[in-house]
Parts: structure tokens; C-alpha cells; sequence
């Protein structure tokens, strides 16, 4: 999402979570609203799952982590694009309204992220899906919790995840990349952008930044053993080389990675007058979930 001003400024004018009668509907896909039950000590996590009317049970399954810097978006930001993930990868996706910082940084978000995935695998059955065919999915921020979801459910021995869908991904707190070098003004995400986000999702006082929270911190011990990844990146982009790093160091474990960047486009894919790209990288992303999902 364009974010003009600074992200304090933008977390002031949050927009309302919408009741599912305002969403828009979609004749091939229900959707419903549950509650998960929430981390230790914290609030039950809102989610909505997204099924197609028409559907073999058991079928596969995604979290869908939406993007917004750490600090912005709701379930509201990604109700279209969990609809159509649902009909195309015929598969139940379930949206997670995890809490934002700075009222709620670092491990608040994750935490949530992964209490919404033990309620998936624990509820599969009633839900039609098959508990070894769990992927996660996001966007920027979105993709930062997927991965450290991914290994913080397998070190915990939580549920499986059988499948990495990361687009755009925002990985790296030290920012220190060529392409974060290079791109401090760009349209859509900057460096000043993304040096305002981290520190508002990793808190005051935090100096040890854990590789959950972090991805690109994790070791190759951390990596090894990790399901398979599709990653896409923007190629003028400041997170541009985050993605494409990872994608690197997940070969380097031993991890199957499909890596897609797409140069002369910005961050979450914007660039004017390119409505063609845009839609072309729409379906190429449908369909690698798809995909991934059902193991192809």
C-alpha cells in the first residue's frame, strides 16, 4: 500500500476492520469468520476462511499473512486476493488478523501467526483440509512472518508447513543490501520507510533481533530442513535483494526455491502504466501457489 508522510503518521488514520456484509462476495468461494484461540496471556486472533463451493475434501491449505510494514493492513487489505487464491489453488485459505505494532511489536505478530496455525492443523478435519498439506503465504511484512513462522513452528515441533508462497519479502532489520542502498526514494517503500517499520515492530530495548522475527539473520542450521519456496521480488525495490539473498541462502540448505524477480517494477509490484505486467505477475503468483499447494 503507498504510504505517503511517515508510517506514525499512517498508523493515526488506520482504516476500521469492515464486517464481511461490506466485503465484497464472490460466487465461487464462502467465506466465514472464526476466532483462534489466541497466545498465553493474549486476545483470541480474528481469521477468515476463504473455501471453494466446490471442493474435495480433504483439500490443501495456506495462512495468508497480510503485508502493511509491520504496522498496517487488516483482514480487510487481503479479501480479494484470499478469494481468488482459494478458487484458483482449489484450496482453503485462511486470512489471520494478527496484532500490529508499535501497540503490539515483536513477537505479538508472530505469536498470533502461529496460534492461527495450530488452530488450522488442530481443526483440519472439521475444516476439510489435509493437516500435511499446510502452506503460509505474504506479502512484505506478510512474508517476514510466514518465514519466521515456518521455522519457529517446526523448532517448537508444532504443525508442518509444507510450502513457502513469499512475495516481496521484507527480511532484513540491518538493512544493509545493495538494493536498500540504492533505493531510499522510491515510490511505494523506501529505506527511511523501512528503517521506521522495523523499529517500530522490533520495539525499544531490543538488541538481540532473533531470526524469527528477522529471517535473513538465520544461520544455514536455521534454513536446512525448511519446505519448499517460491519467491518473487521487484527489481526496484529496496527489499529487492532480502528476497533474492534468501532465495540464495535456502539453495545453499539444501531447500527447493523458485526465485522470479521482475525487473523495472516497484515494491509489491507497483509501477505506472504497466497494467499488463501487473496482471501477468497476478497469475503467475496464482498459479505457483496452486502449485505449490498440491505439491506439482
Amino acid at each position: 500500500m503507498p504510504i505517503t508522510g511517515t508510517l506514525a503518521d499512517a498508523v493515526r488514520v488506520r482504516a476500521p476492520l469492515r464486517s464481511l456484509g461490506e466485503l465484497p462476495r464472490y460466487d465461487e468461494v464462502t467465506v466465514t469468520e472464526r476466532t483462534a484461540p489466541g497466545p498465553p496471556g493474549a486476545p483470541d486472533v480474528r481469521v477468515r476462511v476463504y473455501r471453494p463451493r466446490v471442493l474435495p475434501s480433504p483439500a490443501p491449505a495456506a495462512l495468508l499473512l497480510h503485508g502493511g510494514a509491520f504496522v498496517l493492513g487488516n483482514l480487510d487489505a487481503v479479501h480479494d486476493a484470499a478469494a481468488r487464491s482459494a478458487a484458483h489453488a482449489s484450496a482453503v485459505i485462511v486470512a489471520v488478523g494478527y496484532r500490529l505494532a508499535p501497540e503490539h511489536p515483536y513477537p505479538a505478530g508472530l505469536e498470533d501467526t502461529y496460534a492461527a496455525l495450530t488452530w488450522l492443523a488442530a481443526n483440519a478435519a472439521g475444516l476439510g483440509v489435509d493437516p500435511s498439506r499446510i502452506g503460509v503465504s505474504g506479502a512484505s511484512s506478510g512474508a517476514a512472518l510466514a518465514t519466521g513462522v515456518t521455522m519457529l513452528s517446526r523448532d517448537r515441533g508444532g504443525p508442518a508447513v509444507c510450502f513457502q508462497h513469499l512475495t516481496t519479502p521484507a527480511l532484513d532489520d540491518r538493512l544493509g543490501t545493495a538494493s536498500m542502498l540504492e533505493y531510499t526514494g522510491t515510490p511505494i517503500w523506501s529505506r527511511p520507510l523501512a528503517e521506521e517499520s522495523w523499529r517500530m515492530y522490533l520495539g525499544p530495548g531490543l538488541s538481540d533481533v532473533s531470526h524469527y522475527a528477522a529471517p535473513a539473520r538465520a544461520r544455514l542450521e536455521h534454513l536446512t530442513g525448511l519446505p519448499a519456496a517460491y519467491i518473487s521480488t521487484a527489481g526496484l525495490d529496496p527489499v529487492r535483494d532480502e528476497g533474492i539473498l534468501y532465495a540464495l541462502r535456502l539453495t545453499e540448505a539444501g531447500v527447493p526455491v523458485e526465485l522470479h524477480n521482475y525487473p523495472g517494477l516497484y515494491h509489491a509490484f507497483g509501477a505506472p502504466h504497466r497494467p499488463e505486467d501487473q496482471r501477468r505477475i497476478a497469475a503467475e503468483h496464482l498459479e505457483s501457489l496452486r502449485r505449490g499447494l498440491h505439491g506439482s
